[in-house]
C-alpha cells in the first residue's frame, strides 16, 4: 500500500475521533459578519504560559504576529522590514549597536503610554527567560529618551530580524506569573476571554495606532487538525488549517487556500560514531551506521524526494536538497541528483557495506545498516515522511525503523538516531542553530553533532557582513554543511486551509510563511464579502 493511502487511512480514523470530540463540545453559535471563528495552528495550540511574549507567545521563527502586542518591526509580503513601533533605526558600522527610535503615539490597553523603556524592558526580560527569540548576541537593551539602544556582544548583521520577534509588554504592569492570563498590549486586538482547553477570544483594540482591521472579534478554537476538519464540515468555522491529506477534499460553502512556505522537513542523521560520548542531559552521541559518511551520502543520493513529496505530502510541497527554501535569498543549488539507486549501492559497497547473509540489509564489520527515525507521533506528515523514507532506504539495503513518540521520548535519542524535523526561518541565523559545532548538543541545536570548523568560520564571516551582502556567505554555510550530508532533507510543505466562500483573506498580501506559518499575518486586509456589518 502506498504511503499516501496509509496516511489517509490513519487520518480518516482520527477524523472520526475528532468529529465525536467536537460534537461532544458543541459547535459555535451564529456570529456577526464582522466576527471570525477560526482554528489555525500558528495560534491554535494553547500557549502553556498564556499570551505572554516573554514566554514565547507570538514568536515562531520570525513570522508570527502576536496580535495582542506590538513589535518594533514587521515584515511585508516581500519579506522586507517595515516599521511598527519604530519610526527609524540605525546600525553601527561594526554591527554591534542597533539604535531604534520609538513612536510616541502608542498606548497600552490599560491606558498607559508605551515608551522606549517598555521596549528595553521587554527585550531584557525575553533574553533573561530565553523562551522565544534568540537574543544570545544581545548584551543589553537600554532606553535613551525616545530611543532604544541594543548593545551586542559580537558583530551580528542578523540581529535586525530579532526586531520583529518580541512583543512589547508594559514594564510597570508586567508580572511573570499572571501576565499571560491577562495580557496588556498595544496590538490590533486585545484578549477578551480565554476558556482553557477550548478557545480564546480577541476583540479589536479601539486605540490601535495602525491600520484598523475589519473584524471586530476573533474566536480561535483549540482543536487538533482532524477535529478542525470536522468543524469545517459542520460549518462551525470560517477558516481552519487541515493536514495536506485533506487538501483534495471539497466542502460546500468553502474553498481551499494553499500557501507556499519556507517550512522544510528533513531527517537529521548522526554524523559521529558511537565512542561512548554523551552530550547535555547525558544523551548518547553517535551512531556506528550513520557515523559512516558513505551511509549518509548513499541515503541522500539514493532516495527520490519527489516521490516522498507526492506521497507523504500529497504533492503539496517542493523538493529541497539542503534545507533552504527557494524563496530565501541564501538559497543554494542542490549539488547532487537524487534517485540514483545503483550509484548509492556502489557507494555502500565501496565503503565495505555488503549483504553477506542475504537478509536484504547490508552490514560492515558485523554491524547491520539499521537505525531508527523518530517523529512526533501526532504529526501525520512527519509520520508519512518517516514511513516513505524507510520504504526507499530498503531498496538500498538500509533498514530504517520509523517510530512515533512524544518529544520527551525523542529527546534522549536526538544525537544517536534519526529524527524528522521542521525548520524554516526568514532569519539566516537559523543555519547557526542547525550546523555550528559550538552549539552542538545544546537543546535541539545541531542535533546531528556536525563538527566542521569551515562551517563555523563561514558563520562568523556572515555575521560580520552587512545583511544583504551576507546572503552569499550564508549560502556557502548551507553548501559546506550539506556536503557532509548531516540531514536527509525532503522538501518544503504547503499550508492548506479551508476558507469560507464569503471570506476574503487577501491572498496577494500574505507574508512569507516561516516554520509554523501565520495565517493572520495580514489580518488587516481581511474582509467579509457582500455582507452588511451587524451590531
Amino acid at each position: 500500500m502506498e504511503t499516501k493511502y496509509i496516511i489517509g487511512a490513519v487520518i480518516a480514523v482520527l477524523a472520526i475521533i475528532g468529529i465525536g470530540a467536537f460534537a461532544l463540545g458543541g459547535g459555535t453559535t451564529e456570529h456577526a459578519a464582522n466576527e471570525l471563528v477560526t482554528c489555525v495552528a500558528a495560534h491554535g495550540e494553547e500557549p502553556e504560559f498564556g499570551f505572554d511574549p516573554m514566554h514565547g507567545w507570538g514568536y515562531h521563527d520570525s513570522g508570527t504576529d502576536p496580535l495582542i502586542q506590538s513589535t518594533i518591526l514587521k515584515r511585508d509580503k516581500d519579506n522586507n522590514f517595515v516599521n511598527d513601533l519604530a519610526t527609524d533605526y540605525e546600525i553601527s558600522s561594526d554591527l554591534k549597536t542597533y539604535t531604534v527610535t520609538i513612536r510616541d503615539d502608542v498606548k497600552f490597553t490599560d491606558g498607559s503610554k508605551l515608551t522606549a523603556k517598555d521596549v528595553a524592558f521587554s527585550y531584557n526580560k525575553a533574553k533573561e527567560l530565553g523562551e522565544g527569540a534568540d537574543l544570545s548576541s544581545m548584551e543589553e537593551a537600554k532606553a535613551d529618551g525616545d530611543k532604544v539602544v541594543f548593545t551586542l556582544n559580537k558583530a551580528d548583521s542578523t540581529f535586525v530580524n530579532k526586531l520583529t520577534d518580541v512583543g512589547i509588554v508594559p514594564e510597570a504592569n508586567y508580572d511573570e506569573e499572571s501576565y499571560g492570563q491577562n495580557p496588556i498590549g498595544s496590538g490590533p486586538y486585545k484578549l477578551a476571554q480565554w476558556d482553557k482547553g477550548q478557545q480564546f477570544i480577541l476583540e479589536k483594540n479601539p486605540d490601535y495606532y495602525g491600520k484598523e482591521p475589519y473584524f471586530e472579534k476573533i474566536t480561535n478554537l483549540f482543536l487538533d487538525s482532524d477535529a478542525a476538519f470536522a468543524a469545517v464540515k459542520n460549518g462551525d468555522v470560517d477558516i481552519a488549517e487541515v493536514p495536506v491529506a485533506y487538501a483534495n477534499e471539497t466542502v460546500d460553502g468553502y474553498h481551499m487556500e494553499y500557501f507556499d512556505s519556507i517550512d522544510v522537513r528533513g531527517v537529521s542523521i548522526p554524523t559521529q560514531m558511537d565512542e561512548g560520548k554523551v552530550a547535555a542531559d547525558n544523551y548518547t552521541v553517535g551512531n556506528n551506521v550513520t557515523g559512516d559518511p558513505a551511509v549518509r551520502e548513499a541515503l541522500n543520493i539514493g532516495i527520490n524526494r519527489q516521490e516522498i513529496v507526492d506521497g507523504a505530502l500529497n504533492g503539496f510541497g517542493n523538493v529541497s536538497y539542503n534545507g533552504v527554501a527557494g524563496q530565501l535569498p541564501w538559497a543554494t543549488d542542490a549539488g547532487f541528483e537524487d534517485g540514483q539507486v545503483d550509484e548509492a549501492k556502489a557507494i555502500l559497497a565501496d565503503a565495505g557495506w555488503n549483504d553477506t547473509d542475504g537478509d536484504g540489509i547490508v552490514e560492515k564489520d558485523g554491524v547491520k545498516a539499521s537505525f531508527t527515525v523518530y517523529y512526533k507521533a501526532t504529526a501525520t506528515e512527519r509520520q508519512a515522511i518517516a514511513v516513505s523514507l524507510a520504504e526507499q532506504a530498503q531498496k538500498l539495503g538500509i533498514e530504517i525503523i520509523p517510530e512515533g513518540a512524544s518529544w520527551d521520548d525523542i529527546d534522549p535519542n536526538i544525537h544517536s538516531q534519526g529524527v524528522v524535523w521542521g525548520w524554516g526561518s526568514a532569519d539566516p541565523y537559523s543555519l547557526e542553530h542547525q550546523y555550528d559545532s559550538r552549539v552542538a548538543g545544546v537543546g535541539y541545536d545541531n542535533a546531528e553533532m556536525l563538527n566542521d570548523s569551515a562551517v563555523d568560520s563561514l558563520i562568523d564571516a556572515a555575521m560580520g557582513q552587512e545583511l544583504d551582502s551576507s546572503y552569499g556567505t550564508w549560502s556557502q554555510v548551507a553548501q559546506q554543511a550539506n556536503s557532509q550530508y548531516p540531514y536527509i532533507w525532503i522538501g518544503t510543505m504547503d499550508y492548506t486551509y479551508f476558507v469560507s466562500d464569503d471570506l476574503d483573506i487577501s491572498n496577494s498580501t500574505h507574508l512569507i510563511y516561516p516554520h509554523g506559518g501565520d495565517i493572520w499575518g495580514n489580518i488587516y486586509d481581511w474582509t467579509r464579502l457582500n455582507a452588511t456589518e451587524e451590531a
